[in-house]
């Protein structure tokens, strides 16, 4: 089964241009919102925060970024 490409910059709700300072600031607005702790559906906002948490990982780091940038969902290969 094959993974769904996800969007990164979609997923932190930052535009390709984003600077690093807008990436983190979005990361971490989006992290206290969904971290499973303060949620109220834990479910939900466990798999959201994965997926936060990813795209920040890849977002945040200048070579991943790059490679990501340059081959979308096959950046990872």
């Amino acid at each position: 089964m094959a993974v769904q490409f996800r969007d990164y910059y979609e997923t932190l709700g930052v535009s390709k241009t984003a600077t690093e300072d807008e990436i983190r600031s979005a990361f971490r607005k989006l992290a206290r919102k969904y971290h499973p702790d303060v949620a109220k559906d834990k479910k939900a906002a466990e798999e959201k925060f994965k997926q936060i948490n990813e795209a920040y990982e890849v977002l945040s780091d200048p070579e991943k970024r790059k490679k990501y940038d340059q081959l979308g969902a096959d950046w990872n290969q």
